[in-house]
């Protein structure tokens, strides 16, 4: 898989692993990157059948299959063990690692992520699924940032999602790779083994996000064992990239706790 190394060269710091959501893209954490490598050895990476990371996903898929693939990274990187930050479908990834692997994460920070995916979730995943297979491509992505992003906000960088639309457009497509990716999404359910998870969380949610009900977030942080909750009156589903100066300081707020 493509990955990225960031710090600032001062060399034995503890690794932060980040993990997007379905875009699955490096460059999703743009706006964390400058606060995460004063203190952190930072890994970012595309996720596999995304960006640079070129493949096949295969039928029946799974967010375990996922958590695997972080594994070998962590081991191809010398990163014995890590803290975890995730987004939507990243935050599963870092739920199913510290799970199966809790040897291997120290913290997890999970952003507008869930336990069991909420029917709210599955019908949005629904529609976009439909826009995908009846609208085309072009369509699919020019709906995207309404799932992703408050109204106010995309009004205000219309010209910003215009220029990231023609860039994903101007790539190699795999549909199939996308819809498995969702379907790992969709049948995606830790409820029953939650309690196995005990490195200290932090939970981030934003009243406003469309995706995802912040109740999911609340529920999940109620039932990790040592786990502190964060709300956001705004933002949206991508709040880490709409409103990064408010996520950024609930990130460090977490960091400085644990």
């Amino acid at each position: 898989m493509y990955y990225e190394i960031h710090d600032d060269g001062q060399g034995n710091k503890e690794t932060v692993i980040l993990s997007s959501g379905l875009g699955g893209s490096h460059s999703y954490w743009h706006h964390q990157l400058p606060q995460l490598k004063s203190r952190f050895r930072v890994i970012v990476y595309d996720h596999l059948g995304t960006g640079q990371s070129q493949g096949d996903i295969p039928q029946g898929y799974s967010i375990a299959d996922m958590a695997r693939e972080v594994v070998v990274l962590l081991d191809q990187t010398d990163s014995e063990r890590v803290h975890f930050i995730g987004h939507a479908l990243g935050g599963l990834v870092g739920l199913q690692l510290a799970a199966e692997f809790p040897n291997r994460v120290s913290s997890l920070l999970l952003i507008n992520a869930w336990d069991k995916t909420d029917e709210n979730t599955k019908l949005c995943f629904e529609i976009r699924k439909s826009l995908l297979r009846n609208s085309g491509v072009e369509m699919f992505f020019k709906a995207q940032p309404l799932f992703l992003y408050p109204a106010e906000w995309m009004k205000n960088n219309a010209a910003l999602l215009k220029e990231e639309a023609d860039k994903v457009l101007s790539l190699p497509f795999n549909q199939d790779n996308l819809l498995r990716r969702i379907a790992a999404v969709e049948s995606f359910d830790i409820s029953e083994n939650i309690d196995s998870i005990r490195c200290v969380t932090g939970v981030i949610a934003s009243c406003d996000d469309l995706l995802v009900p912040y109740s999911c977030s609340e529920t999940l942080h109620k039932k990790l064992s040592h786990s502190s909750f964060y709300l956001l009156e705004k933002g949206g589903h991508a709040c880490n990239v709409s409103d990064p100066v408010k996520f950024n300081k609930k990130m460090l707020d977490f960091y400085n706790e644990i």
